[in-house]
Parts: C-alpha cells; sequence; structure tokens
C-alpha cells in the first residue's frame, strides 16, 4: 500500500480513475497497528477495483483537519474526486467489506 501526503493527494486520490480508501493512521495508533492488516489484505483482494492507500497523521495534519479526521483510524471512500464515506475505529474484515458494497451503490 502506497502512502500518500499532502503533496500527492490530490494526484493519487482526488484524480484517481479507480475508487480510493484512505488509512488515516499513526504508527503509535494501537487500533490503526489492528487495521492495518485488514486493509492490506482488501488492498490484494480489492486490485484493480479499489486503490487503497495510507496517510500518517502526524506527517500529514493539514491534510488529516482538512478531512475532518479527529479519531483513528478512519478510513474515508473517494470516488471521482468526492469523499462518499467515513468508518471511524477498528473495523472488521467481513464489515468493512460491507461498507465497501454499500459506498460502490452510493
Amino acid at each position: 500500500m502506497r502512502e500518500v501526503n499532502g503533496k500527492n493527494f490530490e494526484q493519487e486520490v482526488l484524480q484517481s480513475d479507480l475508487p480510493v480508501l484512505v488509512d488515516f493512521y499513526a504508527v503509535w495508533c494501537g487500533p490503526c497497528q489492528m487495521m492495518a492488516p485488514v486493509v492490506h489484505e482488501l488492498a490484494e483482494a480489492y486490485e484493480g477495483k479499489v486503490k487503497m492507500v495510507k496517510v500518517n497523521v502526524d506527517e500529514a495534519q493539514d491534510l488529516a483537519m482538512s478531512y475532518g479526521v479527529s479519531s483513528i483510524p478512519t478510513l474515508a471512500y473517494f470516488e471521482g474526486g468526492q469523499l462518499k464515506g467515513v468508518s471511524v475505529g477498528f473495523i472488521p474484515r467481513e464489515d468493512l467489506e460491507r461498507k465497501l458494497a454499500e459506498w460502490e451503490k452510493g
């Protein structure tokens, strides 16, 4: 999974041809560490359908603030440059897959 920041967020996320799931995280965050393998597994399972990237909120505070990220992990789903859905906190893989399906329809 690719790490994005304020310099490449627009290109990697907002201008992406694919829908993008952004994992806002921090290295010191326990729930973020639990969420990481789930997102990595889904990145492989959804390859070519949904792009998955990570944003370190400590290194990209302005980006996190601009999307209202106040708790982590926060997963944000973008499609066509627009924020379509948000999930805050740890979420099991099955639940995340359900959310992705909802967001894709929405």
